[in-house]
């Protein structure tokens, strides 16, 4: 049979172990929220920053898509922007992209060997691509053709995670 001073010290250091281990737990939680705190605000900056640079990213945007080349053989010659923003996180980096959906007018470029081809006329479906990073945001021009955003997201799904407004 134990000691009763042994018995006691073995109580003491369980109780210093449980208390121990609810403080690590409230340390967690309290982290999670701080992050998840942080993450609402970076998100709301975010929005705005967007709303306010927006006519200068779409311009920027079709510049950089004109200029590109894609797709081989036809001109952009409009590029209409729709109102709603899809927001999604890069699962690798965190870092935000904003994806806008986009109706598209090309041309045949002379030459470029697609003049002959009924469809070039057609207006085609695709989502501009955003990029944020310390507090701005960017674009490189890149267009996903054929999708909505969230028809984007879901195709990148295990690269782009979703943010719920």
């Amino acid at each position: 049979m134990e000691s009763l001073p042994a018995l006691l010290l073995g109580l003491i250091a369980l109780a210093a172990a449980i208390a121990l281990g609810v403080g690590c737990m409230a340390l967690l939680r309290f982290l999670a929220s701080k992050k998840a705190t942080q993450q609402r605000t970076e998100m709301a900056a975010a929005r705005q920053a967007f709303h306010r640079q927006r006519e200068r990213l779409e311009a920027k945007f079709l510049q950089l898509a004109s200029e590109s080349g894609k797709p081989r053989g036809l001109q952009w010659v409009n590029c209409d922007f729709r109102d709603e923003v899809s927001l999604a996180r890069d699962c690798e980096t965190g870092a935000l992209t904003a994806l806008v959906g986009v109706t598209i007018s090309f041309e045949a470029i002379e030459g470029g060997g697609m003049e002959d081809v009924e469809a070039v006329g057609n207006l085609r479906a695709a989502t501009a691509v955003f990029q944020y990073d310390q507090g701005k945001w960017s674009t490189q021009g890149r267009a996903i053709m054929n999708l909505e955003p969230l028809e984007a997201i879901a195709h990148f799904r295990g690269k782009l995670a979703p943010i719920a407004d």
